[in-house]
């Protein structure tokens, strides 16, 4: 008797789920448990060392496996989870990616080729070592929000007087007398100054005074009083917000004169001379007020009889009023009242109780970053009294410059190669800097992801320093750490360091070098650089030619640094383009210990260049002086010595079609 359906749909049931069972335990004996103990083993230590130590790997190699086991860093962005370019065939010449650049010069030279680049190198990654512990030691931040939040350690701002008094015997009777305000100016305050010009003394600085042989000393009477903020770079001065400099003999004018400047970066900006003849008032106001007022040259009857008329027209009742002209408003050895007032448009400037002269303020500066005057020159003090100044502090931790929006966070990186990547040089404590290049013109890398764009950051001496750009580094993704303590001289490292990240993390038919200070028109540069055929080598920025080290001075170049009387040709370091096998040939000379390095990174750039042009194959070295060093001009490809308010003032203008210059109102 045949089996009922039933009984047979059941049997069908059973021998389909046996089956299925048979089938996924032949699977897992096949592929799955012969993986297990290749994956086990890799992920060893056992492992890595013994790979790493296998004798056909490069020593470089087997050093940065090493670090790369021993430091895993939180600073720079995770690499993309497949390979952003083809991964090399096996070999000593294939080394891994490190999270940041962390065993950069660790290898040391051998003693015939070491060169005291090398030992400053050595030190200051020594120096290094207990920051690098100290920041691994900090807990991560639970959110976002933790970060944007004030570290609990942070030191109490300073205190903020309403008003601030200083006599004679208080401050030196010569050289740069300075006077603190630790909270800066608000729209109201006033600084009032009472001192005495000394007479004129004799100039023999042709720098000053200028004078043909025979001719006696240039006779000269001058002072400055300057408001100063905060010291931006170490080696620099600190930038000048207001530079008020009365030259009571004149200058090359022969007249007396007062000048007035800003100067930020060691680069002055336009300046504004009051001559002795009124401005126009149709234009040249400030809240009202003439940026310069008329003075006579000369305090002969002149300006009696133009009193005398003052008052007998007013005696008489004459509708309209007669215009004083009154003497230059200075004069050697006698005593004066000036008084410095912040307006709403700019600084004002009176003179025992009249108005000499107005500036107005300058794109880049606030006036709470004055947190100082300065006093220098031919000028004898009685007292200073500033008052009306703010009684809030501005508050200098990074807080006040970084905003911890989502919108200024770094995409993540591509997964394919693109076509330029951009190494930004900054320091630790350039935090306004950074967030005004996020909020400007490294936004056009946010809409095209063929470009990208990273921060490459040394250690600061201070932890607290460090610990800031921790919590900067973890919440925008955008910042790599080279971990050596910064220093000018070593600047040449960070450089390196872009290279490696432009051939090994995120590949790129073009690397850029430019600074925290520097606004870049990305589409510009890239116009610039793709002219010409694809397949060269090229060099793009503005060259300079036969240039010379100098032997003295600030700058100087000892002959044990630069033994060769002339530089080779290169690119102004504010922004300059490398091709892709530039790039290449940098990092594996650098791994090989067989690159050559100069404390001045864009004179080693071009070393290299020239090295490569030699022995490789030859390079296009393309000159264009819109690559700017100096400033702005308008039409720039790049902007140099440009402040955090500045960069958002010509991304402003260049969203609306004009590449033209923020530099004065």
């Amino acid at each position: 008797m045949p089996p009922a359906p039933a009984a047979r749909k059941k049997r069908l049931v059973r021998a389909g789920l046996l089956t299925a069972a048979v089938g996924y335990f032949a699977f897992v004996l096949l592929f799955e448990l012969p993986l297990l103990p290749f994956l086990a083993s890799s992920s060893s230590p056992a492992a890595t060392s013994s790979s790493s130590s296998l004798p056909f790997q490069h020593p470089r190699r087997r050093e940065l496996e090493a670090a790369a086991a021993a430091f895993t860093s939180p600073y720079s962005p995770a690499r993309p989870s497949k390979p952003a370019f083809p991964a090399a065939a096996p070999g000593p010449s294939s080394t891994p990616r490190l999270p940041i650049f962390s065993s950069l010069l660790l290898l040391p030279r051998p003693n015939a080729t070491a060169t005291p680049f090398d030992t400053t190198a050595a030190d200051a990654f020594a120096a290094a070592k207990p920051h690098l512990a100290h920041l691994q030691s900090i807990p991560n931040p639970a959110s976002a929000s933790t970060s944007a939040s004030a570290p609990a350690s942070s030191p109490p701002p300073p205190t903020c007087p309403a008003s601030i008094s200083v006599h004679r015997e208080q401050l030196p009777y010569d050289g740069v007398r300075v006077v603190e305000l630790p909270c800066g100016l608000a729209v109201g305050s006033h600084v009032t100054v009472v001192a005495r010009p000394r007479p004129a003394r004799p100039e023999y600085d042709p720098k000053i005074a200028e004078r043909k042989d025979g001719e006696a000393a240039v006779m000269v009477s001058q002072f400055m009083v300057e408001l100063v903020g905060t010291k931006a770079v170490d080696g620099e001065a600190p930038p000048r917000i207001l530079h008020f400099n009365p030259r009571i003999r004149g200058d090359y004018s022969r007249k007396p004169v007062i000048e007035m400047n800003s100067c930020y970066r060691m680069q002055w900006g336009q300046s504004q001379r009051c001559e002795g003849f009124a401005s126009r008032p149709a234009e040249d106001t400030v809240d009202g007020q003439l940026k310069c007022e008329k003075w006579i040259h000369d305090d002969d009857n002149k300006s009696e009889e133009s009193k005398m008329k003052w008052w007998v027209k007013r005696l008489i009742g004459r509708p309209k009023d007669v215009h004083i002209s009154w003497p230059y408003p200075f004069t050697e050895g006698k005593l004066f009242v000036m008084t410095l007032t912040a307006g709403l448009e700019g600084y004002h400037v009176n003179v025992d109780g009249r108005h000499v002269a107005s500036f107005p303020y300058r794109t880049g500066y606030s006036l709470e970053d004055a947190t100082a005057l300065s006093l220098n020159g031919d000028i004898d003090i009685e007292s200073i009294f500033a008052s009306s100044l703010p009684n809030s502090h501005p508050s200098f931790a990074p807080e006040r410059y970084l905003e911890m929006s989502e919108q200024w966070k770094a995409p993540p990186l591509p997964t394919e190669p693109v076509e330029l990547f951009i190494g930004i040089l900054s320091a630790a404590s350039h935090f306004a800097e950074r967030m005004a290049v996020r909020k400007s013109w490294m936004m056009y890398t946010r809409k095209s992801s063929n470009i990208v764009a990273r921060f490459f950051v040394a250690l600061n001496g201070k932890k607290e320093v460090n610990a800031e750009l921790k919590k900067e580094a973890e919440f925008f993704q955008d910042i790599v750490i080279v971990p050596f303590i910064d220093s000018y001289d070593l600047v040449v490292l960070k450089t390196v360091a872009i290279a490696e990240y432009g051939v090994r993390v995120v590949p790129a038919k073009y690397v850029m070098k430019c600074d925290d200070d520097t606004f870049v028109r990305i589409d510009s540069v890239l116009d610039q650089v793709k002219k010409g055929r694809n397949d060269k080598s090229v060099y793009v920025g503005s060259i300079n030619y036969f240039h010379r080290p100098l032997r003295s001075g600030k700058w100087a170049v000892t002959y044990e640094e630069w033994p060769e009387e002339v530089y080779p040709n290169y690119a102004n370091g504010p922004g300059y383009v490398i091709s892709s096998d530039i790039a290449h040939y940098i990092v594996s000379e650098f791994d090989n210990q067989t690159l050559r390095l100069f404390k001045m990174e864009d004179v080693s750039m071009g070393m290299w260049v020239e090295k490569f042009n030699k022995t490789r194959r030859p390079v296009e070295i393309r000159h264009d002086v819109r690559f700017y060093q100096s400033g702005c001009y308008n039409g720039y490809f790049t902007a140099h010595y440009q402040s955090p308010q500045h960069m958002i003032c010509l991304w402003r203008k260049l969203q609306s079609g004009s590449a033209r210059c923020c530099n004065v109102r």
